[in-house]
Formats: C-alpha cells, sequence, structure tokens
C-alpha cells in the first residue's frame, strides 16, 4: 500500500479533538469491559483489523476470557453474555450500521436497562471507536 495522509502530522488539533473524544470516554462511568466489547463489536462490524487487535488485547488485559472474545461476532446465539451486555451489542450494531437507523426496539431496551447518563456514554464511546476504526482504514494502520 502506498503510503497515505498522517493525520496527527497534517491536521494535529483535528487528531487531538478525537483524543479529546477519547480521553471523555476513558473518564465515564462505563465499565471495562462494555467499553472493550462496544470496541471490539464495532471494529469487527467495520473490518478495522488494526483496533480489532488493540482492543482483543485490551480486553484480556482486563481480564475477558477468550472464550467471550472468540463469540462476540456470534453473541446472540451465545449464552455466556448479560442482558446488558447484548443490549451493547445491539445498539453498537445499529449504530455503526446506521444507514438501517436504530430501531425503537433496540433503544427502548437499551433505556430501559441503563440510566440516561450510562446510556449517553455507552452512545458516544460507540461513536467514538467508529470515528477511530475510520481514521484507521483510510489512513492505513496495519497490524505489525
Amino acid at each position: 500500500m502506498k503510503t497515505r495522509v498522517v493525520i496527527p502530522t497534517v491536521a494535529p488539533e483535528a487528531y487531538q479533538a478525537l483524543m479529546n473524544l477519547e480521553k471523555y470516554i476513558s473518564t465515564t462511568s462505563l465499565t471495562s469491559t462494555h467499553k472493550e466489547l462496544i470496541k471490539i463489536r464495532a471494529s469487527q462490524i467495520n473490518g478495522c483489523a488494526f483496533c480489532i487487535n488493540l482492543h482483543t488485547a485490551d480486553a484480556r488485559k482486563y481480564g475477558e476470557t477468550e472464550q467471550r472474545i472468540y463469540l462476540i461476532s456470534a453473541w446472540r446465539e451465545a449464552d455466556i453474555y448479560t442482558e446488558e451486555e447484548k443490549a451493547i451489542f445491539a445498539l453498537t450494531e445499529e449504530v455503526t450500521l446506521i444507514n438501517n437507523h436504530v430501531s425503537e426496539e433496540v433503544y427502548q431496551n437499551a433505556a430501559r436497562l441503563f440510566d440516561e447518563k450510562y446510556l449517553a456514554e455507552i452512545i458516544l464511546a460507540i461513536i467514538t471507536i467508529n470515528s477511530w476504526n475510520r481514521f484507521a482504514i483510510t489512513t492505513g494502520l496495519r497490524v505489525a
């Protein structure tokens, strides 16, 4: 692959804005498990190998099991995720695949399980990882 634009060098203010959003997500009340499940699932959908590699390693550091990591892409058929985690996966999928919109059913299920602040943090975490996925894929970041 030819060298692509290096955004941190060419547009450092824009890159810093994205970094600030990531820093905000790190200060939220989201559990480490919820953050990493969101990051892994969105990255799988987007086909971002760089982010899948990064966030599965992070999930392991936070105590996530190999089995739960391996089954994320088949979460509907796996009985090892909580009701809350399944709601997070469903919302992550619909926000990531936004051209299909976020269904009222998926949104209301998440709203039933989480208070407004936590739900807002989930949505912002989904938006943030989708931005990073697009950044990595477009600029050609690769797994070493």
